[in-house]
């Protein structure tokens, strides 16, 4: 078998996507996506981070191999869990205090959150993309949090109706919203939500 076919079994497998570390792990030179990639084959999208041309672009998944330790959540994280059914124009997500990403340089098409380091890892769950890609993101309660703190900063018409959404949902754990509210400081805000709309 040759390396280009090597290649292509490799993107097969990850759903389009390839990591050069991937390919001179089974001992192909870098030359080898080089001259793919010049060839239109093959596409480089990022640093060592190589796409097949054959396959759609999942935008969600680029960005979580571009920035590692980005988390989907606030509106992008309610599209996922079906708490809006608007799909996101810009692509937010959470990352810890400090992580700079390159992506911060495409504002028109990210918006980044920042966290506390002890808060970042608190609800992050695993959800799949359109294209059957595994991504990370917050869940449900979490994200209502999220959302409720950062009102001023999203949609706030549709924060509201993604939170009632959310509250007449009958697997909402309403133990969970409360201990996430406690941690972020907006219990009381939470309990008001949760007396008018539940």
């Amino acid at each position: 078998m040759s390396n280009e076919q090597v290649i292509h079994e490799i993107f097969q497998k990850n759903n389009g996507l390839l990591e050069s570390k991937q390919a001179a792990g089974l001992g192909i030179d870098n030359k080898v996506l080089q001259r793919m990639a010049e060839k239109g084959v093959i596409e480089r999208i990022g640093h060592g981070l190589y796409l097949d041309a054959d396959f759609m672009h999942d935008e969600y998944i680029l960005a979580q191999y571009r920035c590692r330790k980005g988390v989907f959540s606030h509106e992008t994280a309610l599209y996922f869990h079906e708490l809006s059914d608007r799909t996101p124009f810009q692509l937010m997500m959470t990352v810890p205090a400090g992580y700079n990403t390159r992506l911060l340089k495409e504002p028109d098409k990210y918006k980044f959150f920042y966290c506390k380091k002890d808060q970042y890892e608190l609800g992050i769950t695993q959800g799949k993309t359109s294209f059957g890609n595994t991504i990370t993101l917050y869940d449900k309660e979490r994200t209502v949090c999220d959302c409720l703190r950062k009102k001023d900063k999203l949609d706030a018409d549709m924060v509201v109706m993604s939170v009632k959404k959310y509250m007449k949902e009958p697997g909402a754990d309403f133990a969970k919203l409360l201990k996430y509210a406690e941690i972020f400081n907006i219990r009381e805000q939470v309990r008001q939500y949760m007396e008018v709309l539940a």
